[in-house]
C-alpha cells in the first residue's frame, strides 16, 4: 500500500509538471514483440476515434506484427495523454499474416487513423488509402530532424510524395549500442561456462560445443530435456533459416544478397559455396538429434515459449525478435540462475573470414514505417502527436518511465535503476499496466539532448552492465568485455547501399524480378526444410537448386543491381 501511494503521488505530480513542458526531439529500433493482439478486423477506425473525449483526443492504430496490448487505464500513457493531448489505442497482428490484414482492410475500405503495414504497405500504398505526409514533414521540426534530405528522398513513391515514416532508423546525437539489436548466432551462457569460456569463432565450432555440452548435459537441473538447437522457420521470419550465408562468408545483412564493396557488385548467397557448407552441416546436426524436429512447423508463438523454458541451448535469430519476450521471461523465472541466458558468437564459415554481425549507424529501412490513413478525420493532430512524441521528455518517458518511479537520476545527473526497477520492466503486468512506449511511433536511439544518457536504457553503459544477470556478466567478464557489441566487434557502416532489403521488401509481382522473388520465397519455405531432413543431403541439395533455378533468380539479381546503381547515384547528388 505505501508503495502504491507513493507511485500515485509521483504520477500526479509527473502529470502536472508535463502539461507545462515544451516539444523538441528526434529516431532507433525497438520492435516489442509478444504472443499478445488483436485481430485485424478490430482495427478499423471506430465512430469516436479521433474525435473528442473531454481534452483528450482519441485516435487507432494498428501495427502488422505481433505486440503486446496495453490496458485501457495504462499510467504513462495517460500522462503522456495529459502531455500531448492525444491517446493512441494499439492493435497488433494475430492469426494472420501482414499481407492478409492489410488485404482485408483494403477490401473493407476502412482503415484505423495509424497504420504500419510490414510487408503489406505497398498494397496499402497503391490502394491510395494512406495520406502524403510531405507537409508535415516540412512543418514539423522534430519530424524534419529525424533523417537527412537523401533519406527523406529515398521514402519518396512514384508519385513524388512521402507516405511514411520509418520508426527505427534514427540515432539522435552520438550512437549508444550496447545491446547488439540484430541477428547472430545465439548461445546460452550456461554451455560457454561449462566449456571454460571458449573462443568459438567457426560454425563448426559452434556445433561443436553444443554437441558436446547436450551429451553431457542432456536435461536442465529438474530433468526436463534440451533442445540443442531450434529454427524459426515461421511465415517472414524464415531468415533464420535462410539467410546466414551472407554472414557465415563475412558479408553485413544486405538480406536478400551479398555486395561486394569494391565493384558494387550484387552476388546471390543461395548459391555459394557457403550456402552448401552450412545447410549440409544442418543436415547433419538433424540427424544427430541437433535440430529440434519441430522447427519447421512450429510457430512464432510456439517459438518463443519454448526459448522461454530456457530448454534451447542455441539458435540463430534477431535480438530484437525473442529478448522483449523470452528474455524477460527467463528473467521472471529466474533461469538466469540456472545460464539460460543467450550470447551472441562471431561465427563465421572458417577463421579467416572477418565477421560483420555489427555495424555502426543505423539501417535506414525505407520500405515501410508509420503512416497516416485516408480513414483519419484530423491528420493535423495525428500528425502533431508524432512529433510531439519525439519530444525528449516525452521520450524519455516512452523508453525510462517516470522518476522516481522507474528511475533514479544521480548526482551526475544519469539515468539509474535498482534491482527493483529493472526487474519490475520485465514484468508483464506491469509493463501492461504502467509503462507505454508507443513502440511502434517513431523513436530514436543515441544520445538524448542533454549530452549525458541513452534515450533508451539499454544503451546506458554502466546501467546496462549494472542490468545484467549474473550468468552473462560471469561470460562477459571471462571474455573480457562488457556488452554484447563487443562480443562481435564492431565494423564501420556499411556504404550508401545498404541496405538492400529496403528495396526487396517491398517488390510486388509486377516486375520479372518481384515475381522471381516472390517465387524463391515459395521455394525455399517448402524445400530448405527437405534439405535439412532429408537422407540424402545430394540429391535433396540438387533438387533445390533446380527448383531455385527455375525461378529465374537472374530477373531478381538484375532488379537489386539496378537499385544499388540507383541508390549510389542518388547518394552522389546528395555529397
Amino acid at each position: 500500500m505505501k508503495r502504491k501511494k507513493l507511485v500515485s503521488m509521483l504520477l500526479i505530480t509527473a502529470m502536472t509538471a508535463t502539461l507545462f513542458a515544451g516539444c523538441g526531439g528526434n529516431s532507433g529500433n525497438n520492435g516489442k514483440t509478444s504472443n499478445a493482439g488483436s485481430s485485424a478486423a478490430g482495427t478499423e477506425s471506430s465512430a469516436d476515434a479521433g474525435t473528442e473525449n473531454g481534452d483528450v483526443k482519441e485516435f487507432t492504430a494498428f501495427f502488422a506484427v505481433p505486440g503486446s496490448e496495453i490496458n485501457d487505464d495504462n499510467e504513462i500513457q495517460q500522462i503522456i495523454a495529459e502531455k500531448t493531448g492525444v491517446k493512441v489505442k494499439e492493435t497488433w497482428l494475430t492469426g494472420q499474416t501482414a499481407d492478409e490484414a492489410v488485404g482485408t482492410m483494403i477490401a473493407g475500405g476502412e482503415y484505423p487513423d495509424f497504420i504500419e503495414g510490414g510487408s503489406g504497405q505497398m498494397q496499402l500504398y497503391e490502394a491510395d488509402a494512406l495520406i502524403p505526409l510531405d507537409d508535415y514533414i516540412e512543418q514539423y521540426p522534430n519530424i524534419k530532424n529525424l533523417f537527412t534530405d537523401l533519406e527523406w528522398e529515398k521514402l519518396r513513391q512514384d508519385d513524388g510524395h512521402i507516405y511514411w515514416i520509418p520508426q527505427f532508423s534514427c540515432i539522435k546525437n552520438e550512437e549508444k549500442v550496447c545491446t547488439h539489436n540484430d541477428e547472430a548466432f545465439w548461445i546460452q551462457a550456461r554451455v560457454l561456462e561449462w566449456a571454460g569460456y571458449p573462443e568459438i569463432r567457426t560454425m563448426d565450432q559452434y556445433f561443436d560445443l553444443i554437441e558436446a555440452y547436450n551429451d553431457a548435459n542432456p536435461t536442465m537441473e529438474d530433468g526436463t530435456a534440451n533442445i540443442p538447437y531450434t529454427i524459426l522457420c515461421d511465415d517472414w521470419r524464415y531468415f533464420c533459416l535462410e539467410n546466414a550465408p551472407q554472414f557465415l562468408d563475412g558479408y553485413p545483412n544486405d538480406g536478400s544478397c551479398m555486395v561486394d564493396p569494391d565493384t558494387l557488385t550484387v552476388l546471390d548467397y543461395n548459391t555459394s559455396d557457403t550456402a552448401v557448407k552450412y545447410f549440409k552441416k544442418l543436415n547433419e546436426e538433424y540427424k544427430k538429434g541437433i535440430v529440434d524436429p519441430e522447427s519447421f512447423t512450429q510457430t512464432y508463438d510456439e517459438y518463443i515459449a519454448k526459448l522461454s523454458t530456457g530448454r534451447v541451448l542455441g539458435m540463430i535469430d534477431q535480438w530484437w525478435d525473442f529478448a522483449y519476450t523470452a528474455g524477460d521471461a527467463l528473467k521472471q523465472a529466474g533461469l538466469d540462475k540456472q545460464g539460460c541466458d543467450y550470447i551472441p558468437l562471431p561465427v563465421t564459415i572458417d577463421e579467416s573470414v572477418k565477421n560483420q554481425w555489427h555495424n555502426s549507424g543505423g539501417a535506414f529501412n525505407e520500405a515501410t514505417g508509420l503512416a497516416i490513413t485516408t480513414g483519419c478525420e484530423d491528420p493535423d493532430a495525428a500528425a502533431k502527436f508524432v512529433s510531439d512524441l519525439l519530444d525528449q521528455d516525452t521520450h524519455n518517458l516512452r523508453f525510462w518511465g517516470v522518476e522516481g518511479v522507474d528511475y533514479q537520476v544521480d548526482e551526475n545527473g544519469e539515468f539509474i535503476r535498482n534491482d527493483d526497477q529493472r526487474m519490475q520492466a520485465s514484468d508483464t503486468a506491469y509493463k501492461a499496466s504502467h509503462l507505454c512506449s508507443y513502440s511502434y511511433f517513431p523513436q530514436y536511439s543515441g544520445t538524448s539532448d542533454d549530452g549525458i544518457n541513452a534515450n533508451k536504457p539499454e544503451g546506458q553503459a554502466n546501467e546496462f552492465f549494472d542490468g545484467l544477470n549474473e550468468d552473462v556478466k560471469k561470460a562477459f567478464e571471462a571474455y573480457g568485455v562488457e556488452t554484447y557489441v563487443e562480443m562481435l566487434g564492431t565494423n564501420e557502416a556499411p556504404g550508401d547501399w545498404y541496405p538492400m532489403w529496403s528495396f526487396s521488401n517491398n517488390f510486388t509481382t509486377s516486375t520479372p524480378g518481384g515475381m522471381a522473388w516472390t517465387k524463391i520465397g515459395e521455394v525455399k519455405h517448402e524445400q530448405l526444410p527437405q534439405v535439412v531432413m532429408a537422407d540424402d543431403f545430394d540429391s535433396a541439395w540438387a533438387a533445390y537448386m533446380d527448383a531455385y533455378n527455375a525461378c529465374q533468380p537472374e530477373d531478381f539479381l538484375s532488379e537489386l543491381q539496378t537499385e544499388l546503381d540507383t541508390r549510389m547515384e542518388q547518394a552522389a547528388q546528395f555529397k
